[in-house]
């Protein structure tokens, strides 16, 4: 990190401060781009691991033999290639969202000198900007969670503001719930604040274009990438299909029966 860039995040953290030079901003983008192309290859590598450690049992067991019957699919390569598309894209969009997070954490530390928490239950951010110490839970996307999951994101919110005023932290504490993607049209959540997409990007940048401006890094190598796991995945969807025609068809017909059972009948 330089030496200007440094000292712009005490600027930031007072209530009166100078806004970034463009030579600044220049730079700060240039170093978030550099993180993203450096670290995108985690999610590439635990894509391709998550595909290699598959058990095919345990993927049916998970997946809704009576959705798959409703869409009337009747050849065992394409219930298998369903099956597996469904888990997979569960899977990745965990990996993915974890990703996100760690970019945006890195944005707001070049910024305004942020840090992941590590003391403050369920809280991933802490920063200072113009004077008021912000506590963020960060989630990939705006509907991420049940009623129970948004309470238990306020009690955490409760519970960090009560620890940072013990400690002595004279500061306004503001909570914000944060999705890197998504539109919220009624941010005032009374005990939070809830910020999505380009408002998110924006409140831990301070830049209005961020949120499209990142877009290209996470393309970085993608194709030699994704060529990869095509690879396994092509294998995997071969081994799966052989095994499900042993296990689960009789003369070459599903036997959705058996699937059934195999998920759900009871032990004996």
């Amino acid at each position: 990190m330089s030496v200007f860039i440094s000292q712009f995040h005490h600027r930031r953290q007072e209530k009166h401060y100078t806004l970034p030079t463009p030579e600044q901003l220049r730079l700060i983008i240039e170093n978030i781009e550099n993180y993203v192309e450096q670290n995108i290859g985690r999610f590439h590598a635990n894509r391709l691991e998550k595909i290699k450690d598959l058990d095919f049992n345990s993927v049916v067991r998970r997946k809704n033999p009576y959705l798959y019957k409703a869409k009337n699919i009747l050849t065992a390569q394409d219930l298998v290639k369903n099956l597996l598309d469904a888990y997979l894209q569960s899977q990745e969009e965990t990996l993915f969202g974890d990703f996100v997070e760690d970019v945006a954490i890195f944005v707001c530390q070049e910024v305004f000198g942020g840090h992941k928490s590590g003391r403050l239950e369920g809280i991933d951010l802490e920063f200072v900007k113009e004077g008021v110490y912000y506590i963020v839970e960060i989630k990939s996307g705006p509907n991420w969670g049940n009623s129970s999951q948004i309470k238990r994101m306020r009690h955490n919110f409760q519970k960090a503001k009560v620890a940072l005023q013990s400690d002595g932290n004279g500061m306004d504490i503001i909570a914000v719930n944060g999705c890197c993607y998504g539109i919220e049209n009624n941010p005032n959540k009374g005990e939070y604040f809830k910020y999505c997409g380009q408002a998110f990007w924006e409140f831990v940048s301070d830049n209005k274009n961020l949120y499209v401006d990142i877009i290209e890094p996470f393309g970085y190598k993608a194709k030699e990438k994704n060529d990869e796991f095509l690879v396994e995945y092509a294998r995997v969807i071969n081994l799966f299909t052989s095994g499900f025609l042993q296990d689960f068809c009789e003369n070459g017909i599903i036997d959705w029966r058996k699937i059934v059972a195999f998920g759900s009948k009871k032990s004996s």
